[in-house]
């Protein structure tokens, strides 16, 4: 007869398979665990590190081939590092952080691009186009201008490349009263929280599966990741273990 020491960990690892099937299959034994502290379970982190390795389960990884960027940078930054790698805000809609990465599919590259509120790391804007134009973070812009508003004081950060440089995307935050920031040239530690939100997002999206078939798949799939599992559910150490929806939530209450 099993001992019941033996049953307990037969059902925490049907309860480990569930939450490690809610996260894409990205989560590690750390964020499981919370996961079912939170669930109500009391129950050691080794314990759960103890069983995954045993069911064989782990957060999955898998490595995709790069594009060329081939847009034209200026020979000259058009804004001065204003962030200075200063990565924390005090509330939200103080420093936006925005960058562009590529989805491949079998019809070819798809590009995000992404705004990022430093306060809670929060996904304000996005945008997915088949061409890395300045049109792809004008859009992603736009989204989070209508989300948030027309904040003030906001400062807006992102790297050199030709689509940030662009006349048109210029144009946009100046008329939104916009401080901009870029990073210097070849630098990407300028940018480490946007860096830190793509690596998530490849490893815990889209190296676990197979090359998506058509960009529209590929779209659904960035949709999902963002909106259904990274703002409102993902955990961050540097948030304490809340998500980036959770801790808005928790600062507009303190608030109130």
């Amino acid at each position: 007869m099993p001992s019941a020491r033996s049953v307990d960990d037969e059902r925490l690892t049907v309860r480990i398979r569930s939450f490690h099937a809610l996260s894409g299959r990205s989560y590690g034994s750390p964020r499981i665990w919370r996961d079912l502290v939170e669930a109500g379970e009391h129950v050691g982190e080794n314990r759960i590190a103890r069983l995954m390795r045993r069911a064989g389960i782990e957060a999955l990884r898998r490595r995709k081939r790069r594009p060329v960027d081939e847009g034209v940078r200026p020979e000259c930054a058009i804004a001065s590092n204003v962030l200075e790698r200063d990565f924390e805000a005090s509330a939200p809609n103080q420093k936006w952080v925005a960058d562009f990465t590529y989805i491949d599919t079998a019809e070819g590259w798809l590009y995000l691009a992404v705004v990022l509120d430093l306060f809670s790391r929060r996904v304000v804007g996005w945008s997915m186009k088949p061409e890395m134009t300045a049109q792809l973070v004008m859009d992603a812009l736009t989204m989070a201008l209508w989300r948030r508003g027309r904040p003030k004081e906001l400062l807006h950060h992102s790297d050199q490349g030709s689509q940030y440089a662009a006349e048109d995307f210029q144009r946009l935050l100046a008329h939104n009263g916009i401080a901009c920031s870029m990073s210097r040239k070849g630098d990407c530690w300028d940018n480490a929280a946007m860096e830190s939100f793509f690596a998530s997002l490849k490893k815990e999206r889209v190296y676990i599966k197979p090359r998506y078939a058509t960009r529209d798949l590929a779209r659904e799939d960035m949709f999902d990741y963002i909106e259904g599992f990274y703002n409102p559910q993902r955990r961050h150490s540097t948030l304490g273990q809340l998500s980036p929806v959770q801790f808005e939530q928790r600062f507009s209450t303190q608030c109130t």
